[in-house]
């Protein structure tokens, strides 16, 4: 059952009736996603905001929701066909373990501008770019996700609490603000968790995707040489980088890496490599999880995590005050956005498509217009 709930909701003055989306009907492939121009735009309840989204990514989350992967019956990886669902029916497939409710309006990272807020929010803040916090925290202290407990970006219209669309002010356009939020705020997390800092060396899994990259940039930022772990074709630009030292996924890390080299590791992909990512730690070596490409079932020899004395930290929830880090770094202007490609809306099912082949090296990013 979702948290999510709006109460005393008013008409939206001033805009369309009608907006644009694509909602998500149930479990399954691509034939669950339909384009549609004549979706209710939604009211603002007393505490939310509605923001006219300029640009969305996609994320793995959006993929996960709609195979039915977070239920615990699947035990594979995310890497498969790109239209096979990993489940058809489970009670359980919802962000938070509890079961989704449809239609849903997915699409996790939103950029846009406020249009309208409810009776208890500042007025003032009409007209305010915003970046959506994904996080929904409830009183009952709950939490949801954006785009999964409740309608998220693919669409033109999308209402959050206000406390959820903070502003932001920078020079980068809606489509590079947009491919920020969740791998950024995940890899931040990570990072926060395990508390890495400067002089450490970090092996970041994953390296070519969008929390990989976000996870590479954070760290470099903090002066921690990265060991950036991908496939050699998808190296590009981190090639010159003095900060970074790449690791070719396709040789085994104890040849490349040797045994207990490294302070830490950022892993996203889990599954028969996950041994392989204990072996390098040094003793008392960290470990943040926040992902299961491979496979979320990993051999585990215990002696490794007690002799070795390492911590394994799961990842999901930050704490609050980390988005508002997040966003005071995009502001400081010393990220990079790394954008594979860009579709429309209506485009979403060939975006998840190029999503799901593995191929591109950053975020791919839907532009609301």
């Amino acid at each position: 059952m979702s948290h999510f709930h709006f109460h005393g909701s008013r008409p939206t003055a001033g805009l369309p009736d009608q907006m644009r989306g694509v909602t998500l009907l149930g479990h399954g492939g691509f034939d669950q996603l339909a384009y549609r121009t004549d979706l209710k735009t939604p009211h603002a309840g007393p505490t939310d905001v509605i923001v006219r989204v300029q640009a969305a990514s996609i994320n793995n989350t959006d993929i996960n929701m709609r195979m039915g992967w977070y239920s615990k019956s699947v035990q594979s990886g995310t890497d498969r066909p790109v239209d096979q669902p990993a489940v058809a029916i489970a009670t359980d497939t919802g962000w938070g373990g509890e079961s989704m409710t449809f239609p849903r309006i997915q699409g996790a990272d939103a950029v846009g501008y406020i249009v309208d807020a409810g009776a208890e929010v500042d007025p003032k803040r009409i007209g305010e770019r915003v970046i959506i916090d994904p996080i929904l925290r409830f009183e009952d202290g709950h939490v949801g996700y954006f785009g999964s407990d409740c309608d998220g970006g693919f669409s033109e219209y999308t209402r959050v609490p206000a406390a959820n669309a903070v502003k932001i002010q920078s020079a980068l356009s809606d489509e590079e603000l947009a491919s920020f939020p969740c791998a950024y705020l995940a890899a931040l997390n990570m990072i926060e968790r395990a508390e890495f800092q400067a002089g450490k060396e970090v092996l970041v899994t994953g390296a070519s995707g969008g929390v990989g990259l976000a996870a590479v940039d954070l760290l470099r930022l903090r002066g921690v040489h990265v060991y950036a772990l991908m496939h050699p074709s998808k190296t590009n630009r981190l090639n010159d980088d003095p900060a970074v030292t790449i690791v070719d996924r396709l040789q085994p890390l104890s040849d490349t890496l040797g045994d207990s080299s490294m302070d830490g590791v950022i892993d996203v992909v889990g599954g028969s490599l996950f041994p392989s990512l204990l072996g390098v730690l040094k003793h008392h070596g960290r470990l943040s999880t926040a992902g299961a490409i491979a496979g979320p079932m990993v051999p585990l020899d215990l002696r490794t995590v007690y002799l070795k004395d390492l911590s394994i930290f799961g990842c999901t929830i930050p704490a609050e005050e980390v988005f508002a880090q997040l966003v005071s770094i995009i502001e400081s202007g010393h990220l990079t956005p790394h954008i594979s490609a860009t579709f429309r809306l209506s485009e979403l099912v060939v975006a998840q498509e190029r999503f799901l082949t593995r191929s591109h090296l950053g975020k791919i990013v839907i532009k609301i217009d």
